[in-house]
């Protein structure tokens, strides 16, 4: 799709504001803080009435599963028994989240942990710009440049948990150790690594058995299944059946002291092979750019000295009502990443991009190729992408 094809494409055309994104309830940054009082760590609130809902526990399991949106659970429930019971009203509580802005993986997770917006924590999407160079950082492939503890400095609520003198650890595959979204998003906690070959969710009770305290587990298989082949696809169904029966497993086997909330770092959407732009093959749409970051939902344009207003007309004019294109300062306004933090604010482009419309915003030749293939996207703020569900059970 080029720019001057974008007006036959289905779009809202409405406008988003902080605010909106928040949702009536609560955001994914509440998750922690009200498990954390939970536990009787000091100055932690409920802030999500978790208490009411699992009632006093020595012991909670947190399970973040990738890519399970609030809005796609009627989609899940098919093949999900646990899940359609959760979706029933037979079997624990079902609340309806938010996470935060862009909507994707790395900003979720460091949200989750850290209990801020994206705009104090500083990981601001999927990938961002190095200020002051030309590098793109990719989040999940980051090491130890530059230093977790510099590119996000805040503690989170494992460290606070472990302060108060309550244990906690982080039960995810061995790959993530070392990495840099592991030291920024789960640093306080106790990492235990699984292999492949090893029973998942027998590790994660194995140290919920261990004591008091927070578990934390993640699960991806239903977000890659949607990336790679599509919510609509079988291989997502399977991807669900496989999902619930790992939830079932590990509510089957807490302890009676414990209790298991699973939530989600975001949602997602197909979008048809039609409804994707290539920044690198429409000359105009390339005309200025520096850097291209964030993600095909969610662009961080970095411009040329001195051409951000022309780049801002002439993305305006190509996307029209299936996108809000706003300058940094405006998107800052507009509270789409929180408050944010003076070190932070040279990560955003200096033109955001953010699709309202069923689009994706391809970069070919700043990114792998593989992404231009993908089928399920997210990182905007559409609700079916930043929608979550809070879910509390007790065995």
């Amino acid at each position: 799709m080029t720019g001057a094809e974008m007006t036959g494409a289905e779009g809202t055309g409405a406008e988003v504001t902080g605010a909106e994104m928040t949702g009536g309830f609560g955001s994914l940054c509440d998750v922690l803080p009200s498990v954390a009082a939970i536990l009787a760590v000091p100055d932690a609130e409920d802030r999500l009435g978790l208490r009411r809902r699992i009632g006093p526990v020595r012991r909670v399991l947190v399970i973040v599963v990738d890519g399970l949106g609030y809005h796609l659970l009627p989609s899940v429930a098919p093949h999900a028994p646990l899940l359609a019971s959760v979706l029933r009203g037979d079997i624990g509580t079902l609340d309806e989240l938010a996470c935060t802005l862009p909507s994707t993986t790395p900003t979720s997770l460091v949200s989750f942990s850290t209990g801020v917006q994206p705009g104090e924590h500083g990981i601001l999407g999927f990938t961002l710009n190095v200020p002051g160079t030309d590098r793109v950082l990719t989040h999940i492939s980051w090491r130890d440049d530059p230093p977790p503890e510099k590119w996000q400095p805040l503690p989170t609520w494992f460290q606070r948990i472990g302060a108060a003198g309550i244990g906690s650890a982080a039960v995810l595959p061995d790959v993530f150790a070392g990495s840099g979204l592991t030291a920024a998003a789960y640093r306080g906690a106790r990492f235990r690594g699984v292999r492949r070959e090893d029973d998942y969710g027998a590790a994660i009770l194995d140290e919920l058995s261990a004591g008091p305290g927070l578990v934390y587990g993640y699960l991806a298989a239903l977000d890659t299944a949607a990336h790679l082949h599509g919510i609509a696809s079988p291989e997502w169904a399977r991807a669900a059946s496989r999902v619930d029966a790992r939830l079932a497993q590990l509510l089957d086997g807490l302890p009676p002291d414990a209790a298991l909330i699973v939530t989600a770092d975001h949602g997602g959407l197909d979008i048809a092979p039609d409804a994707r732009l290539d920044i690198d093959a429409d000359p105009l749409l390339g005309e200025g750019l520096r850097v291209v970051a964030g993600e095909p939902r969610m662009r961080h344009l970095h411009t040329v000295e001195g051409s951000t207003a022309e780049v801002l007309a002439r993305w305006r004019g190509a996307l029209g009502e299936h996108a809000q294109v706003l300058s940094r300062d405006d998107s800052i306004a507009a509270g789409w990443f929180g408050p944010v933090a003076a070190a932070h604010r040279d990560r955003i482009g200096d033109v955001v991009v953010m699709c309202t419309a069923p689009l994706a915003v391809l970069a070919s030749r700043h990114e792998p190729p593989e992404i231009g293939r993908l089928v399920g996207f997210h990182g905007a703020a559409t609700p079916v992408e930043t929608a979550i569900p809070l879910i509390s059970l007790r065995r």
